[in-house]
């Protein structure tokens, strides 16, 4: 019986400590979800109230619509949604800065499109051959390297490259409220990944420390890689100039598939080239999905633009947003910050 008494005796002291710890614990989950520390660059209104109530159902016990952690994916385009993108691609630009410097053991193109506008500077000429235009520029400058030389040169591409309207390097004109959104979901034990039409190997190089996003959660098109041994005997992985995979519009889900292997819960993107990812990720039956458009419409702190833009048009995908349920991202409206600071 002294034994008995002695073992209810420490349950029931066990269990004393135990119920303040759990306390702790609901209060750190509560402060965790707090959006005022993770999206405090997202002004108060309905949009950011909006995917609040979407994480906080998705993720609560006891919630009807509630989601298993292993379930909770969210995907997000690159370009124009998690950094800026105009006048050109980013990637277009360090592809066009690499033709320049491969010049002059290239003298052929001094007259050859689309590599003579190129180095000439006329951009608008470059890319008058469309898809095929701009696929020869990015092989041709993304080609013959090892992997790590590839790495090396897009990491020293951003130290010193700057933009032609803000004067900032490419890398410092990350979306602040994305990379809050992203933080935000993370400590909700959503995984984030990236999934863009811009170079995987490009991406890679830079994400992690720009969202927390590690090279491994990145989805992109790509290039050939082959397998080499060098002249000292040493194995390489060597760019080839030829294409792989492009991650754009129908591809986009694809490469979710190939890459991910489950379909996302939360698709974010800004032009119609997200339009089926998004479509794809919101048309799922079972848990409930969250589509997000982000609308440039910030003039003055970034850029303004979407139907008629050359870069990221946004035109189905806003007259669609309504009926498909999508939230659009208004970015004037809904962000007091557009860039870190500013």
């Amino acid at each position: 019986m002294k034994n008995t008494f002695s073992i209810l005796l420490l349950a029931l002291l066990i269990g004393a400590c135990q119920n303040p710890n759990e306390e702790v614990k609901e209060k750190q989950k509560t402060e965790i979800k707090d959006d005022v520390v993770y999206l405090a660059s997202w002004n108060d209104g309905t949009t950011k109230h909006a995917i609040i109530d979407f994480v906080e159902k998705t993720t609560t016990k006891g919630s009807p619509d509630f989601i298993p952690v292993k379930d909770r994916i969210a995907t997000f385009d690159n370009d124009g949604n998690l950094w800026s993108e105009q006048p050109l691609y980013f990637q277009f630009l360090f592809a066009a800065d690499r033709v320049k410097q491969m010049a002059n053991d290239h003298p052929e193109w001094q007259e050859e499109q689309p590599f003579k506008a190129i180095l000439e500077g006329d951009y608008h000429t470059a890319l008058a051959g469309g898809t095929k235009s701009l696929l020869e520029i990015v092989m041709a400058s993304h080609s013959g390297l090892t992997t790590e030389e590839f790495d090396a040169n897009v990491k020293e591409w951003l130290a010193t490259a700057k933009h032609p309207k803000t004067g900032m390097h490419y890398n410092e004109m990350i979306y602040q409220p994305m990379v809050e959104l992203l933080e935000y979901l993370r400590a909700n034990d959503y995984k984030t990944f990236i999934v863009s039409g811009g170079g995987i190997d490009f991406m890679r190089v830079w994400v992690e420390e720009a969202y927390g996003i590690p090279p491994y959660q990145v989805v992109g098109s790509s290039g050939k890689v082959a397998y080499k041994i060098d002249d000292a005997g040493e194995p390489q992985l060597v760019k080839q100039s030829e294409l792989n995979f492009i991650d754009d519009k129908e591809g986009k889900p694809v490469g979710i598939h190939q890459h991910i292997g489950k379909r996302p819960i939360i698709a974010s993107g800004n032009s119609d080239g997200d339009y089926q990812m998004l479509e794809w990720t919101t048309s799922a039956d079972g848990y409930p999905r969250l589509g997000l458009l982000l609308h440039h419409t910030d003039s003055v702190r970034e850029f303004a633009y979407d139907r008629e833009s050359h870069i990221g048009r946004l035109n189905k995908g806003l007259d669609d947003a309504g009926k498909m349920g999508w939230l659009v991202i208004d970015m004037k409206e809904d962000w007091n910050t557009v860039y870190e600071g500013k």
